[in-house]
């Protein structure tokens, strides 16, 4: 089948930073394992991208300022936002929250952006760090009510808070206490997301005992394998592409290392010479043929969040 291509992408992503203050052990960020440089994105950039006549925020809905990294390291994430909102876009961000308290909350929230994502993986300090590793629980604790306190000192619809529990291992017998402990800080939503792994095996101390909240399963051999069947389709060809923080984009948020660049972008005008280009339409095309023979697409796991 020849995929077709008739529309401009709906969503993007957008890398504030590669930067990060935790050390999560299956995420580049905190393991320092990047080949691509570390940096902050350049706001008239993103304005570049997104805003005048040409811009992709005629085309685009939804704008996720977040790849990889921690976006409220960035010193002007703010800013980003803003600049989203000025392209009349919906915006959200992914945050574990430990650079957020009082005036930075207030700002925040005027910033305007949408929906905030804060990573809270466990109800006690030993469960959160055994994932989180060179975090404190108590910050993102502070970090959600200083949130709430500035919404409603504000009179602010927004942001809509998230909490995103990973559960892994080492955190899944402590589930029905987090949905508590959500209800009883009253952020908007709970949603439970289960683990990437690079390399599940038995033992490994992230996959959960229960089935139903891990992406793996065993099979009578001992092989772990990914659940969802690797079917040669991908609604995200289409939907939307992720930009780092210097400009590369890429074909979606599993190539964390830009090892699939399509081409690098500064603005909407080569941005949108990329998005229709030979070299991305043979991505498609391979997706479309063999998609198990690309890398980042044998443990891809689209589809298996938990909703709470």
């Amino acid at each position: 089948m020849e995929p077709q291509l008739q529309a401009w992408p709906t969503s993007l992503s957008v890398e504030p930073t590669t930067s990060c203050n935790l050390r999560c052990p299956e995420c580049p960020s905190g393991l320092r394992s990047f080949t691509r440089p570390t940096g902050m994105l350049d706001a008239q950039k993103l304005s570049d991208l997104l805003e005048g006549p040409e811009g992709l925020g005629r085309d685009l809905v939804y704008l996720n300022l977040y790849f990889q990294g921690e976006p409220y390291l960035h010193p002007g994430m703010d800013d980003l936002v803003r600049v989203g909102k000025r392209a009349g876009l919906y915006v959200s961000t992914s945050t574990n929250a430990h650079h957020i308290h009082g005036e930075r909350a207030e700002k925040l929230v005027k910033s305007g952006i949408d929906r905030l994502i804060i990573s809270i993986d466990g109800a006690d300090q030993e469960a959160y760090s055994s994932y989180r590793i060179g975090g404190r629980l108590d910050k993102v604790l502070k970090g959600t009510s200083a949130i709430l306190e500035a919404k409603a000192s504000l009179g602010s619809r927004t942001p809509h808070v998230v909490w995103q529990f990973l559960v892994v291992g080492t955190n899944e017998h402590q589930l029905d206490t987090m949905k508590q402990m959500a209800a009883t800080h009253g952020v908007d939503e709970f949603v439970v997301k289960t683990a990437q792994l690079d390399a599940p095996e038995d033992g490994h101390p992230l996959l959960t005992t229960d089935p139903k909240l891990r992406r793996y399963d065993r099979s009578p051999e001992g092989r772990w394998t990914l659940r969802n069947p690797m079917l040669d389709q991908c609604w995200r060809m289409w939907q939307g592409a992720v930009v780092t923080w210097d400009g590369k984009v890429v074909p979606c948020c599993f190539d964390k290392d830009a090892d699939h660049a399509m081409g690098t972008a500064q603005n909407a005008a080569e941005f949108r010479d990329i998005w229709r280009s030979q070299r991305y339409g043979d991505f498609r095309r391979a997706v479309f043929t063999g998609r198990s023979d690309i890398d980042i697409c044998r443990n891809c796991t689209e589809g298996t969040q938990v909703w709470a």
